[in-house]
C-alpha cells in the first residue's frame, strides 16, 4: 500500500465531514474552533490528508448535527488483494460533487424550485448543457457559446 496517498475511507469520511459542514454554511474555522485546532488541521481532515481518530470524530459529529455514521454512509468497499484499481462508483462521483460549493449551492437552490414540471426542465438543460462533446455541432443551440 502507497503511504503517500490517502486512504480512500479517510478521503471519503472528510468529504463527508466538508459535505456536512458546507450545508451548515459553517466555515472551517468555526469547525476549528469547536474541535480547539486549526482550520488547516480541518482542511487536512477533508481532504483525507490526516486521519480523524474516533474521539475527533464524535466531536465533529456532535458539532455538525450528524450521528458518527453519517461520515461513513455510501463508502468505498476495500478492493480485493489482487486488484491494484480502487473501486469507483458512480456515487463517489454525486458525493465528491455535492461536496463542493457549487454542489451544495445548486442542490439548495434547486430544492427552492416548487414547480415539479419546471425543476424537469431544469433537469434537461443541464443534461444538455453537460451533453459530451462529441454531439453533432449542427444540432447544438446556435445561440449557445462554447
Amino acid at each position: 500500500m502507497d503511504q503517500k496517498k490517502p486512504n480512500p475511507i479517510d478521503v471519503h469520511v472528510g468529504s463527508r465531514i466538508r459535505l456536512r459542514r458546507a450545508m451548515l454554511k459553517m466555515s472551517q474555522e468555526k469547525l476549528a474552533d469547536g474541535l480547539g485546532i486549526t482550520f488547516q488541521q480541518v482542511q487536512k481532515y477533508e481532504k483525507g490528508t490526516n486521519r480523524v481518530g474516533a474521539s475527533r470524530l464524535q466531536m465533529i459529529a456532535t458539532i455538525l448535527n450528524a450521528p458518527v455514521g453519517y461520515f461513513f454512509a455510501d463508502a468505498p468497499t476495500p478492493s480485493s488483494a489482487t486488484d491494484s484499481k480502487p473501486v469507483v462508483h458512480e456515487e463517489d462521483a454525486v458525493t465528491s460533487f455535492l461536496a463542493t460549493r457549487e454542489g451544495v449551492e445548486l442542490n439548495l437552490a434547486f430544492q427552492r424550485v416548487a414547480n415539479a414540471k419546471l425543476r424537469q426542465n431544469i433537469v434537461q438543460l443541464v443534461k444538455s448543457l453537460g451533453a459530451p462533446s462529441g454531439l453533432d455541432r449542427d444540432h447544438a443551440d446556435p445561440g449557445a457559446t462554447r
